[in-house]
């Protein structure tokens, strides 16, 4: 993978302050943002479900 300069030395400091290795930095920083994201989707999923289960319920508290 190729990252910015800018990436890559945050990426060096980072795994430096971790005392890993920057491809394990990497991976690490990798699995956060995949898990973080289906984390969002999971939201996104049940934010609808339960509007749309409970549309009376929300019109009525928005007034």
């Amino acid at each position: 993978m190729r990252l910015p300069e800018e990436m890559q030395a945050a990426l060096k400091r980072r795994a430096e302050v971790e005392d890993r290795s920057m491809h394990t930095a990497a991976l690490g920083a990798v699995e956060r943002g995949l898990a973080v994201e289906a984390d969002r989707e999971a939201v996104r999923r049940l934010g609808a479900k339960y509007a749309a289960t409970h549309t009376d319920l929300l019109r009525r508290l928005g007034e």
